[in-house]
């Protein structure tokens, strides 16, 4: 505690401050179209666009012989609008996926870049760590004036880059949306979607340009891919994946941050780079969302899984309970004896047997059950849809009687009283299974 006081004490409104609204506005603008990128699997458009510009910055300092930000920003933002559209036409022209076109494309202008630089450019500084991670650090020493006010340059031009993106989602949103998930019929509707492709790839290459001299490669990239691809994982629809995603960005840039000058100092350490652990916490929060998601995480999943695992078991102790009366109406057994059955494990039978009898399906005396009138019905129901399974099997699949068990034990479990009566409409009436056992009636005691 001492430690993060002390390293929180030489928080700075200002610089800090600035440092965390560039984070911001660089993740928000870059989350905003990787949600559109995610859906149409060209996640590593940002990636290829921030290798590709080096001949755009190359060719910018030969035509300027300077460095100034504008000459080179424009260089930039050339350069990323060809890779993207040259990642385009060869993904159309040259018949190949969108992986293996930007590949292509990204390789080949980075090396163009390099060449460029080695032959004609080698006094030009070019920093390594600045392209990896960028210098967000740095933020609040280049301002300009908007209005009389004094605001760090890269501010103002994510705001604007930020403003363009945001218009354009909610202006468009119904073509992008057409077009991410079903070009063919956006066309139909009436308005261009190739026009709407063309126009999302320009806008993620000035994005990744605009952000790059900040943020560096390594957020550039994370951002337009992570917190989309959290918000997936955390819903299906398209409205709330955006928002989602707008705020896992959010957070990931505020808690990058702080923790970029606070977690170091718990193991001895200065402050590490602020862009670095930005993309690190927009990773733990997939992390996070890839765990828990309400319909797609791991752990619900498997927790759904589990559940469904010991319903099922439960529906096989009183079907098979229920299979026991009908040889020997006075038989009870144990929990041993059903568990040796159905080859179960003992938790789970413990488990399920007292799942049933919380239900009233089941009682139980001395260690030895038997069926309620509740449990009887349910499992009636049950067998019936097991037993006409396996007459629906023979009839109509051709199958024998010596493999249809395994089959109409699997169906009998997500048959309903409807698809019951389908099955015994759609068979030749009768009340015995292909084995010669009973059918039992659809019916239910009150």
């Amino acid at each position: 505690m001492n430690v993060l006081r002390e390293a929180l004490s030489q928080w700075s409104w200002y610089l800090d401050g600035w440092i965390i609204v560039a984070g911001i506005l660089c993740s928000v603008a870059t989350a905003l179209l990787g949600n559109f990128l995610v859906l149409r699997k060209m996640s590593m458009l940002g990636d290829a666009i921030t290798h590709a510009i080096l001949p755009g910055l190359a060719a910018a300092f030969f035509i300027s012989d300077s460095r100034s930000s504008l000459p080179m920003f424009v260089g930039a933002v050339i350069a990323g609008i060809l890779t993207a559209l040259f990642t385009e036409w060869i993904r159309g022209f040259g018949k190949v996926d969108e992986g293996a076109s930007m590949g292509v494309v990204f390789t080949s202008l980075f090396a163009l870049g390099l060449v460029m630089i080695v032959q004609a450019a080698d006094h030009v500084d070019l920093d390594p760590g600045c392209v990896l991670y960028g210098a967000i650090e740095l933020t609040p020493l280049d301002t300009v004036l908007v209005a009389g006010w004094e605001i760090p340059r890269v501010v103002a031009v994510l705001s604007i880059v930020l403003l363009i993106n945001l218009l354009f989602v909610v202006c468009f949103l119904k073509e992008l949306k057409l077009s991410s998930f079903d070009p063919a019929l956006a066309t139909t509707t009436g308005f261009n979607a190739t026009l709407i492709h063309y126009t999302l790839m320009t806008l993620v290459a000035i994005t990744a340009v605009a952000s790059f001299e900040t943020v560096g490669n390594i957020l550039v990239v994370a951002m337009f891919v992570v917190p989309p691809a959290a918000a997936y994982m955390l819903t299906d629809r398209l409205g709330r994946m955006i928002v989602l995603s707008v705020i896992l960005a959010i957070i990931a840039a505020i808690t990058g941050h702080i923790s970029a000058i606070t977690v170091p100092h718990w193991f001895g350490y200065g402050s590490t780079s602020t862009a670095g652990m930005m993309a690190v916490t927009a990773g733990l929060l997939f992390v996070l969302a890839a765990l828990l998601g309400p319909r797609h995480g791991i752990l619900v999943v498997f927790i759904r899984r589990q559940f469904l695992s010991w319903k099922i078991l439960a529906e096989d102790i009183i079907a098979l309970m229920y299979r026991i009366e009908e040889r020997d109406p006075d038989r009870k057994p144990d929990a041993g004896y059903l568990r040796e059955i159905l080859f179960s494990r003992a938790l789970s039978t413990s488990l399920s047997l007292r799942y049933l009898a919380s239900r009233g399906q089941i009682t139980g005396t001395n260690g030895y059950y038997k069926l309620t009138e509740t449990g009887r019905d349910q499992a009636r129901q049950l067998v019936r849809s097991h037993r006409l399974w396996e007459h629906y099997l023979v009839e109509h699949a051709g199958m024998s009687t010596e493999t249809i068990h395994r089959q109409a034990e699997r169906l009998e479990h997500f048959t309903d009283r409807q698809l019951r009566e389908k099955l015994n409409e759609d068979t030749i009436e009768t009340d015995q299974d292909p084995h010669g056992s009973p059918i039992p009636p659809e019916e239910f005691s009150n």
